[in-house]
């Protein structure tokens, strides 16, 4: 027999192949040795390495799952904490917090202010009324402003406009940022930058150096123009803060808001059909797949939830749904806060027609589709016994509210 060593090429192709079932085992477990020059270097790629920024490397080779090694507790990671003791300049957001709370427009719009603040500026978030958040530290806020108030309480764009004045006098920010939404933000930004005299940059989508490029041509062209003191920003306009904390230290104004005489009356929301709302426009989803099998049962939850019914092209083509309500790629593109797929496997056309959507549940006896997969939120069982649950859920909610109303 030959003494020349052959090589593998398979065995090596595995051995590059982070995502292989195989890799862990064509790698000798080593996590530090010392190099030629006497320094000791670390497996940047080993399960458990924590990078300079506090980050925990996860393993996705799938050598840890399964019934062969158990899994380890998850282990907290503490970021560094970004300090702006006296900052040179404020870089001020104000985000829409729908319902209370950031949503992922809002944190795309921070980490375009932290980009834009540098280590020397810090990011000042101006929030109206009550909120229900508490992630301001890692969404990357540095100071945090609440302006509270019945005045400010439901449609009040003027008075709130008064607001953002006061804190432009006091604070002088170098630049505002405002979400370029239809949920608040695209209207007060338009009426801040009016009341400014400030020409804003809207629907900006990158910013690099002093030039911010925003759509235009019905968001089929790009146009780009100086860097504006007032910018409208589109959603995934900059990553997010993910790799560090900040103080979030409350500050207040040392003035009163003057008091606005509003020409707009708040008569309260309007109750729409949510059947009515186009597919493209609604914020709560309940779509239906191959794995409802009760579809009556799906109609009577999505009208105790008060969602828009949508489907996907299976149970289109079965006929149990109309062809208008078909979501995905080859139906409507939809931007929901919250979208609930019932018996959806997750086709790739129907994962590229949800990709804009906040919050993903999914409801499924497999729990290795790819719906399971995207979802922020799974619940693994019977889609019949799971509705008819959270149907009597809704249903005590709602008897105990009227209780305490009464």
């Amino acid at each position: 027999m030959s003494d020349i060593i052959r090589r593998d090429p398979r065995a090596e192709w595995i051995a590059r192949n982070r995502l292989h079932p195989l890799h862990a085992a064509m790698q000798p477990v080593q996590h530090s040795w010392m190099g030629p020059n006497g320094i000791i270097r670390k497996n940047v790629h080993g399960v458990g390495f924590i990078g300079p920024n506090g980050i925990k490397r996860i393993d996705r080779s799938g050598a840890q799952q399964g019934g062969a090694s158990k899994r380890t507790a998850a282990v907290e990671v503490q970021l560094p904490l970004h300090q702006v003791p006296q900052p040179a300049f404020y870089i001020s957001v104000v985000p829409d917090m729908v319902g209370g709370r950031l949503s992922s427009h809002d944190r795309d719009l921070l980490g375009l202010a932290h980009q834009l603040a540098g280590t020397d500026g810090a990011v000042l978030a101006v929030v109206f009324g009550e909120h229900k958040e508490n992630t301001f530290a890692t969404a990357g806020v540095d100071r945090l402003l609440v302006l509270e108030g019945e005045e400010f309480s439901g449609y009040a764009p003027e008075q709130r406009v008064q607001g953002l004045r006061a804190v432009d006098n006091q604070f002088n920010p170098r630049h505002w940022l405002l979400p370029d939404s239809r949920t608040g933000g695209g209207e007060m930004g338009r009426r801040f930058a009016a009341a400014l005299g400030e020409r804003p940059a809207t629907r900006v989508w990158q910013v690099k150096g002093e030039e911010c490029i925003g759509r235009a041509g019905a968001g089929l062209q790009d146009l780009a123009r100086p860097l504006a003191r007032l910018i409208l920003a589109a959603a995934e306009c900059a990553e997010p803060v993910s790799e560090t904390r900040h103080e979030a230290l409350p500050v207040e104004l040392s003035t009163s808001v003057a008091r606005s005489l509003s020409r707009i009356e708040d008569l309260g929301a309007v109750a729409v059909d949510p059947g009515a709302i186009p597919m493209a426009e609604a914020e709560f989803i309940f779509s239906g797949g191959n794995g409802v099998k009760d579809w009556a049962l799906f109609h009577q939850t999505a009208a105790a939830l008060g969602a828009t019914e949508g489907a996907s092209r299976v149970a289109v083509d079965d006929g149990f749904m109309a062809r208008d309500r078909q979501v995905g790629a080859s139906g409507t593109w939809v931007t929901a806060r919250v979208y609930v797929a019932v018996g959806i496997s997750g086709a790739i056309q129907h994962l590229q027609g949800i990709g804009a959507c906040d919050k993903v549940v999914a409801i499924n006896l497999d729990p290795g589709c790819d719906m399971i997969k995207r979802a922020d939120l799974s619940v693994i069982g019977d889609s019949a016994a799971i509705l008819q649950a959270l149907i009597a859920a809704v249903e005590a909610y709602r008897n105990e509210a009227k209780r305490d109303a009464a």
